[in-house]
């Protein structure tokens, strides 16, 4: 087990929390638990690292909920001695009372580039005790978008991380890294992501999010089973402890089923409750949304910070004609009203073997205001991430000095990482300068490091044609009887091959 240990968070954060608490159970909030321990694993290699150690802890049940998944990825890419389907199938084979169920979304291998003979054609999928189920249920041109795992209902991951190929990455980011690559030994670009772990009833609460999926998307019920021994990988330690965490969830409404969007009114409560700081890392930014409620924090003579850390270049045509031009003009109406200089827009860099730069793919979602509040999870500042695809978000609220310590030394590690400098560096310049902007600006001199995305004030700022069909807040119920007679005959033929 690891001990309990809080690194000196920085003095620079707001030194009273918020008027009224941001998090409201029902409101913007499914549920809250206590978790006995928390941590917060920065890129794919801390998070499959952990992984790896606590799936060979269990005992009744593992999770596995996600966008995609790939069997034949190394957990240990430096030990390749065993795939993580070789490594599922010799769980259940050791242990009779393991119970293994996998959900992935039904298009996720498409768009992956997966064949499902990859599923089909393994023998640790026709295990009796691994269940392996795509999901397709969803409406037209939604995605099941949350990626977590829970472990005998004693601890979780839940984050940005699919168990899946091309998360994999250090945070040392390398131009080139031969680790870095696909099964099929394809390299890919760096990726920078993050993932949380909780145990205690955080994580049986994540379980029950686990069956609360199955049941959806299988029309199967499985009950809450007894829960196994504690589970903390021994070489992780625990950030804090003893606190609650909310649950946030985004859910599209179906005839007869009411939607969730929890988790856009917790972004747009946190973001109206910052003092100090608002930093944000996410894959697009393309909420207008959102954008409403930074112009009106930028307005103010004494609002707060905004520091975003964002992907600058896109992948697939639909991406960079809708995500990325959203994007630009995102930032060209937050420029316009940035009257007092408190915006950042930033991507992240690392040097590339040409001498040139090689740029660091974001696709971690988080927040952190002030030092008080985080929110870590699969939603992105999208339109779709508001209520088309399902999303889940975990959300922490200071309650102690060690809570916000906490908080605020994510922050800077983050920050850390991004401009290469260490974590003193970062807490000292915040201390002395109180501005997130001018610590960045001052530590932010090496090769590796962020950038500003450059986009004019001049031009268009409202959404590109066409983004309410490709980026759509919520389904097109018109459709929906289409799509259910589609869902249906998909799901009958993925679910032939499991």
């Amino acid at each position: 087990m690891g001990k309990l240990t809080v690194e000196q968070g920085s003095a620079s954060a707001c030194n009273a929390p918020v008027a009224e608490n941001i998090i409201k159970v029902g409101a913007n909030a499914w549920r809250s638990a206590r978790a006995d321990r928390i941590a917060f694993l920065i890129d794919g290699a801390d998070y499959f690292d952990r992984l790896n150690e606590a799936l060979r802890c269990a005992v009744k049940t593992i999770w596995i909920i996600g966008w995609d998944f790939n069997p034949d990825i190394y957990l240990r890419p430096d030990r390749p001695d065993e795939t993580l389907g070789e490594l599922l199938l010799s769980l259940a084979e050791r242990n009779p009372d393991l119970e293994i169920r996998i959900l992935v979304w039904a298009m996720g291998p498409v768009y992956s580039g997966k064949s499902l003979r990859l599923f089909s054609e393994k023998t640790w999928s026709t295990h009796p005790r691994i269940h392996l189920k795509f999901d397709s249920k969803h409406p037209l041109r939604g995605s099941h978008h949350q990626k977590f795992v829970c472990i005998d209902e004693t601890i979780a991951f839940l984050g940005g991380i699919d168990v899946t190929a091309r998360r994999w990455d250090d945070s040392r980011h390398l131009a080139v890294n031969p680790m870095r690559v696909t099964p099929e030994g394809d390299s890919y670009e760096p990726v920078h992501d993050l993932q949380a772990a909780v145990t205690g009833e955080a994580a049986a609460m994540i379980g029950d999010l686990a069956r609360r999926r199955w049941q959806r998307a299988t029309g199967k019920t499985v009950e809450a089973g007894e829960k196994g021994g504690p589970i903390w990988p021994e070489s992780l330690p625990s950030e804090l402890g003893g606190c609650d965490v909310a649950l946030a969830l985004t859910e599209p409404g179906f005839p007869g089923r009411k939607s969730r969007r929890e988790a856009i009114r917790m972004t747009i409560d946190a973001m109206a409750a910052a003092r100090r700081h608002i930093y944000i890392e996410t894959q697009y930014l393309a909420s207008f949304g959102i954008a409403e409620i930074l112009e009106r924090r930028l307005a103010e003579p004494d609002g707060p910070e905004i520091v975003v850390i964002v992907t600058r270049i896109s992948h697939g045509f639909l991406e960079k004609i809708m995500m990325g031009n959203n994007r630009d003009r995102l930032i060209r109406r937050l420029k316009r009203a940035d009257r007092h200089n408190r915006l950042r827009v930033l991507y992240p860099v690392v040097p590339a073997e040409d001498g040139g730069e090689q740029d660091v793919i974001i696709h971690s979602k988080l927040m952190v205001i002030d030092d008080y509040f985080l929110r870590l999870g699969s939603s992105n500042l999208n339109n779709r991430s508001e209520g088309l695809d399902t999303e889940s978000d975990i959300a922490i609220e200071a309650v102690n000095g060690n809570c916000r310590q906490a908080i605020a030394n994510l922050r800077n590690r983050l920050i850390a990482e991004h401009v290469e400098a260490s974590i003193d560096a970062v807490e000292q310049a915040l201390a002395r300068t109180t501005s997130m902007i001018d610590t960045i600006d001052e530590l932010n001199t090496r090769a590796r490091g962020l950038r500003s995305l450059d986009v004019g004030k001049k031009g268009e700022i409202s959404p590109v044609w066409g983004t309410d069909f490709v980026d759509p807040k919520k389904p097109y119920w018109p459709l929906q009887k289409f799509r259910a007679g589609v869902d249906t005959l998909t799901s009958r033929f993925l679910n032939i091959f499991t």
